[in-house]
């Protein structure tokens, strides 16, 4: 009876809390079971924390806690519990206020079945959350500001958001918690951002991932002129050059629409004159594969990628692709095998490309709805066919596997999309292969492409009589 009275007392003392300190209850993907691949999710997790290393570097300020909290509750994550202990540790040496540290110390103790220790740390939120103390009203409120803050910094650095849906979910949380610190810190919590470039860069990158690319570059270029110096402020760097590279992407695919004009190449060269800042001081994964992009960009044709009108770019960009395969986790980048499979494809090397692409394919999470790798891959399978004669039957045998794995890792739907834009796009080459298919008596082949131009609700006539 006293355990059940002691359990019905804490959640009764939960629920009358306005907020909860720490990390390991937000409502965030690394908190959750959410099944996939392991090896993905540590992945991203990995990718993650060289991230935040590399922001750690740059700020001595009190922001560096909200990083620090996000490395040890990353590290825990990765099953690494002395790295976990050691980083929140270290917050609560540091700043004994620091509500998260003490929250996220005590669940580590808890794993590692240390209950002293955890008890100890719990009665310390207990009494700077004010529970226990007569303290000032002012320096509590400021502490739950902090804590707010740091858990509002958390969510956009949460893994698994490749859909637009997660990330603006994550947003929107993040947005709500930075409210409440606000409505905690007064006037104690609002701090002027105009010196201070670390500050003006996370500002950037909320309005990037908010797609407001205009004001996201304006604050970049504030950083820039308040820290102009790349080894101290490459982030800012970094940072627009992906808006530029991001902003003519976009155009790009306006133009192809004929929604605009051609993309403006101008913005290639500024990302480039950036990226080759960064590269100066800070060498590294993410910087190499952007290089690699703005380079593949000024290799093709504005409007026709298929269409190589600088062989060196081209060339500069599988360089630079090569430094990122090189860095830890570069083989493990879907993206990264999909712009070298590109490059390869314009240089003529369509095996070594179709190989990039299958890779690319092999990297993607199960189930994800980006299909770019596998449209580039049939592309490349097609064109392979057209021009091997003598070697069909390899050409065959390897479109039949890649659409296989295909609909093992995305899905039939996904495959059948892209198969009806292929017989579209291209419906002279597919029923060339179609005929070939045909003679060699790979029925089955066959009965998917038709099926992909067959109205919904209809019998497939063509499937039966290729049957008989």
């Amino acid at each position: 009876m006293e355990d059940t009275s002691t359990e019905e007392d804490i959640e009764s003392l939960i629920e009358g809390l306005a907020y909860i300190p720490g990390h390991f209850h937000l409502p965030l993907h690394l908190n959750e079971d959410v099944g996939g691949s392991a090896a993905l999710r540590h992945r991203d997790t990995q990718l993650k924390r060289e991230s935040l290393r590399a922001e750690l570097e740059v700020e001595a300020g009190e922001l560096q806690y909200a990083v620090r909290n996000m490395l040890g509750f990353l590290a825990y994550h990765l099953d690494e519990m002395e790295a976990a202990e050691e980083a929140f540790r270290r917050v609560c040496q540091e700043s004994p206020g620091n509500l998260n540290a003490w929250a996220n110390l005590a669940h580590v103790y808890e794993r590692l079945g240390c209950e002293q220790e955890q008890g100890e740390c719990l009665e310390r939120v207990a009494v700077l959350m004010g529970t226990e103390t007569d303290e000032g009203q002012a320096e509590c409120r400021l502490r739950t500001a902090q804590c707010l803050a740091e858990q509002a910094f958390a969510h956009p650095h949460d893994v698994d958001l490749g859909q637009d849906e997660d990330l603006q979910e994550r947003l929107t949380a993040a947005l709500a918690l930075y409210n409440r610190a606000l409505h905690y810190g007064g006037d104690l919590g609002i701090k002027l951002a105009t010196d201070d470039a670390f500050t003006l860069n996370q500002l950037a990158n909320v309005f990037f991932w908010s797609g407001k690319y205009e004001m996201a570059i304006g604050i970049c270029n504030m950083a820039l002129t308040t820290l102009p110096d790349p080894e101290l402020n490459w982030q800012a760097y970094c940072t627009r050059a992906k808006l530029k590279v991001t902003g003519y992407v976009k155009s790009l695919e306006r133009a192809k629409q004929s929604l605009e004009g051609s993309p403006d190449r101008q913005d290639l060269k500024e990302a480039h004159a950036d990226l080759k800042q960064v590269l100066s001081v800070r060498p590294c994964l993410r910087t190499h594969l952007e290089m690699g992009q703005v380079f593949y960009y000024m290799g093709v044709d504005a409007l026709q990628e298929s269409l190589m009108v600088d062989e060196m770019a081209v060339n500069q960009a599988l360089v630079s692709l090569a430094q990122a395969l090189q860095c830890p986790l570069g083989t493990s980048l879907p993206e990264l095998q999909l712009l070298r499979g590109r490059c390869l494809l314009l240089k003529g090397e369509e095996q070594n490309a179709i190989d990039c692409f299958r890779r690319a394919l092999e990297l993607e999470r199960p189930g994800n709805q980006e299909t770019v790798a596998l449209s580039s891959l049939l592309c490349a399978l097609l064109d392979s066919f057209l021009q091997n004669s003598a070697d069909l039957s390899r050409c065959i045998d390897q479109l039949e596997e890649c659409v296989q794995q295909a609909e093992g890792r995305l899905g039939a739907g996904a495959v059948k999309t892209e198969l009806r834009r292929l017989c579209r796009e291209r419906t002279e080459d597919v029923a060339e292969l179609s005929r070939e298919l045909v003679k060699r008596g790979k029925l089955g082949m066959v009965r998917r492409l038709l099926q992909t131009l067959q109205p919904p609700g209809k019998p497939s006539i063509l499937g039966r009589s290729l049957s008989v």
